[in-house]
């Protein structure tokens, strides 16, 4: 155990007893008097901090003489260096502490001999938690760190961290913790590249939660294990939905089947894929797409009587073309201009593109389908003035869009994603089911929802259609 220097202040004869306080180091110190002293006089150490000062009560008359006063002073200080030489390691000041136990080490309150209050527990010479206590638990604001040594400012429930912001090489997070230091529950992480904030479970983003990246892309919807899922969307009657239709909707086999646009109202989705229904599915169908060629040579028979029907019902209505492998983009955007029709108000055009891999490869990969794909869109938005939208699968989106970066940045998409979450694209609609009813119409229809309410509808038909 260290010496101790121990000071001595020596009341004057008027007090009726001498009070001496004890700081962290072991030195005496002079209390804070300005009357008689009670028990609950407190002194100050010379770092500020307050403390209950150890009374000695009936000392012998002290005279006011230099050489008395010495002898006083110097008896006393011997006994106290003694003392603090021969005494127990656990100091009290005022509640406050001072326990080692082998490398362990604890300064702060106590109460009825457990941790109470603000204090610092450490290990050697690392700090493992410093903070409030109650009762022997952390309980409050502290600072800890976990088993990666990643330091955690955070709140403790039961001697159980909670909550709080941990900062490493990936970025910093804030919000709720699991008792090791892991992320789980709600909570927002920052970094450089991106943001994102939502729901984690085990470390890792689980549930529903928005991310930004620094490139403005944004992902609502549901995570598992880091991985975003998408949109999971609640059908309703508020929603705008549509259908696309060609020959097949008139046509199964042998048969032949007319549409009484009269009655039609879509009256199922389609059971393909799981979905989050309210309420009865009977809604109105907003918007139509009507396939009026493919390649170079093929049109549809129907295109042009449905096309007048549903402008005479008061559907909104647009063209779309098939992309053909074997022709030429240029070829293929003048046969769809030749047989189709743009009146002012109709959706914008759409180019279908859904080539197999090996049909990619035979006409020479990726950078060749590009190629045409982007002769069919120049020629088709110079002629009719309007940005042609992309119908892609997901499976197109994830292997070969990401190989046309101009695309994806500048052209919005309608996707065939038979799932129950939306897909993460710039969308303008979601072809949610092959396999829909919709009354009128005796085969079985594509039902599409539109990205949005009534206002971006709005919007969109303003900003989109053609003029």
């Amino acid at each position: 155990m260290p010496l101790y220097n121990v000071k001595l202040h020596v009341v004057s004869s008027a007090s009726t007893d001498t009070s001496i306080c004890v700081d962290r180091c072991g030195h005496l110190r002079r209390p804070m008097r300005t009357s008689a002293p009670t028990d609950a006089d407190i002194c100050a150490d010379r770092c500020g901090c307050l403390r209950r000062p150890m009374r000695m009560t009936q000392l012998p008359p002290i005279v006011k003489n230099n050489t008395t006063m010495k002898i006083t002073k110097y008896t006393l200080a011997l006994g106290f260096a003694l003392l603090c030489l021969c005494g127990c390691k656990d100091i009290a000041h005022d509640g406050q502490t001072i326990q080692v136990q082998g490398a362990t080490t604890y300064y702060g309150g106590t109460k009825q001999g457990k941790y109470d209050g603000y204090g610092v527990l450490s290990v050697g010479d690392s700090v493992v938690y410093a903070g409030e206590w109650r009762m022997g638990k952390r309980w409050g604001k502290g600072i800890g760190s976990d088993s990666t040594g990643r330091r955690i400012v955070g709140t403790w429930r039961a001697d159980t961290l909670v909550s709080g912001t941990w900062r490493d090489s990936t970025g910093t997070y804030t919000g709720t913790l699991n008792r090791d230091g892991i992320a789980d529950g709600h909570g927002t992480f920052v970094n450089r590249q991106e943001l994102y904030q939502g729901e984690w479970a085990d470390g890792k983003r689980s549930g529903f939660g928005v991310a930004i990246n620094a490139g403005k892309h944004l992902q609502l919807g549901e995570w598992k294990n880091n991985r975003f899922l998408g949109e999971r969307i609640e059908y309703r009657a508020d929603r705008i939905y549509g259908i696309d239709i060609s020959r097949f909707q008139h046509e199964k086999g042998r048969k032949r089947y007319a549409i009484n646009w009269k009655q039609m109202r879509i009256v199922n989705l389609g059971k393909l894929s799981r979905k989050r229904i309210a309420g009865t599915v009977d809604y109105p169908v907003s918007f139509c797409y009507i396939k009026s060629t493919e390649g170079t040579t093929v049109r549809n028979r129907y295109y042009r009587t449905d096309y007048a029907a549903a402008r005479a019902h008061g559907i909104k209505c647009g063209a779309y073309h098939f992309f053909s492998t074997r022709t030429l983009g240029t070829k293929q955007a003048r046969h769809f201009l030749k047989y189709s029709k743009f009146r002012k108000g109709d959706l914008p055009p759409v180019l279908d593109i859904e080539p197999t891999c090996a049909q990619i490869r035979a006409m020479g990969g990726a950078e060749a389908m590009f190629r045409n794909v982007r002769e069919w869109i120049n020629v088709v938005k110079r002629a009719t003035g309007a940005r042609p939208i992309l119908y892609i699968s997901q499976s197109f989106v994830n292997r070969y869009l990401p190989l046309a970066p101009d695309l994806k940045r500048n052209y919005i998409v309608w996707i065939a994603r038979y799932g129950e979450y939306k897909p993460d694209v710039r969308l303008a609609y979601w072809q949610l089911s092959p396999d829909g009813h919709v009354r009128g119409i005796t085969p079985e229809v594509d039902i599409n929802v539109f990205n949005g309410y009534r206002d971006e509808y709005e919007d969109f038909l303003q900003n989109e259609c053609i003029k």
